[in-house]
């Protein structure tokens, strides 16, 4: 049988498009995947040195300089060093243990992304559950600092992991019964673009900043608790506990715990924006951003790109707090720490509460 060579040309051709077509579709497949994950990495970044040139400036010093422009890759080259160097592990510890550890912290932190709006329809997943899905989310965390603590077969690592899981779940109640106060008052919703769109009519003015001060204030210092910040970086105090959980680390496991502070840090200035300051909104009364930028597909466009760099200019604002808190109070004793999450914090959340579900009782 012969067959002619302008047939197999048209059969070779048929399949190197069949084959390109399957690539472009594994593409477009991984295209949303890597997306989120790459922005989030970048905003890591930026995270990591504006900390370091807003904390060479209180202390009057010169921050990164030498890697990149304003030393902006500084924090990338200490990503590639930790990559390239001796993965160790304790010879009495629970290997297995002290592998999960980390991966778990990051995982749990990575999957609070899901509900986050970044901008009007820029959102992974829009769930009527949303805040408190974030809230079961980030309370895994602590779990892998426990299990990083326990496999290292160290006394300082074990009393970081349990300082990390006395501190979540002593601030986590607290932050809890505030953000229900935003459900059931302001916006009578968990799921959080209800709750961006619920502050959107009267601009400024309509932030859940001025409906909840207290729950506000609340939610700052019981984030920051969260996110093992100072005065609340206990479980890994260097005076006390050398560097606690992560004492026995190295290499890039270290890395994915300093990753993990960060990745935290940020997720809590983005719900700090998405629940009391307004979110992508503008803070112009009467006007929102899907009202201005709906008369086309291209204008839409460009106000989810605008709502994006609104919320990303709120949450990078509102960092300021967080990295100049470090270098203004002193650390807390563990006893003052749970003094102040179980004595003060959460009966006056509780209070909140009450007067909350209160005045929406009587507005009925």
């Amino acid at each position: 049988m012969i067959i002619d060579t302008t047939e197999v040309q048209a059969i070779n051709s048929f399949f190197r498009l069949e084959s390109l077509k399957e690539v472009y579709g594994i593409i477009w497949m991984l295209v949303p995947i890597f997306t989120p994950v790459l922005g989030i990495t970048i905003g890591v970044l930026v995270i990591v040195w504006l900390e370091r040139e807003i904390s060479a400036g209180i202390q009057q010093r010169i921050g990164p300089e030498y890697a990149g422009p304003l030393g902006i890759l500084q924090a990338l080259a200490d990503g590639t060093k930790l990559l390239f160097k001796e993965n160790l592990l304790p010879s009495r510890g629970d290997t297995r243990l002290f592998s999960i550890g980390p991966s778990v912290a990051v995982t749990s932190i990575l999957l609070s992304y899901l509900v986050i709006p970044f901008g009007y329809h820029l959102v992974l997943a829009d769930l009527s559950i949303g805040v408190f899905l974030w809230i079961a989310f980030s309370s895994i965390a602590p779990v892998g600092l426990l299990m990083s603590g326990y496999g290292s077969n160290n006394k300082y690592s074990f009393l970081g992991g349990l300082r990390a899981a006395a501190q979540s779940i002593s601030y986590e109640i607290p932050l809890t019964l505030c953000v229900l106060s935003i459900s059931l008052r302001v916006s009578n919703s968990s799921s959080t673009v209800d709750i961006v769109e619920a502050q959107s009519k009267y601009g400024f003015w309509g932030w859940n900043l001025w409906r909840q001060p207290i729950g506000f204030i609340i939610f700052l210092i019981s984030s920051l608790a969260e996110c093992e910040r100072l005065p609340f970086d206990l479980p890994e105090a260097e005076e006390e506990l050398v560097a606690g959980y992560q004492t026995e680390y190295s290499g890039i496991k270290f890395g994915l715990f300093y990753v993990t502070s960060y990745l935290n840090l940020l997720v809590s200035s983005l719900f700090v924006t998405v629940l009391y300051l307004g979110g992508w909104n503008l803070s112009i009364p009467y006007i929102s951003v899907p009202e201005i930028f709906e008369i086309n597909k291209a204008s839409r466009v460009f106000g989810t790109i605008t709502g994006l760099f609104i919320t990303l200019a709120k949450t990078y604002l509102f960092l300021f707090i967080p990295i100049t808190t470090r270098w203004t109070l002193p650390r807390l004793r563990i006893d003052q720490l749970l003094n102040l999450g179980w004595k003060f914090l959460l009966p006056i959340s509780l209070g909140n509460l009450l007067l909350t579900t209160s005045s929406q009782l009587l507005s009925l």
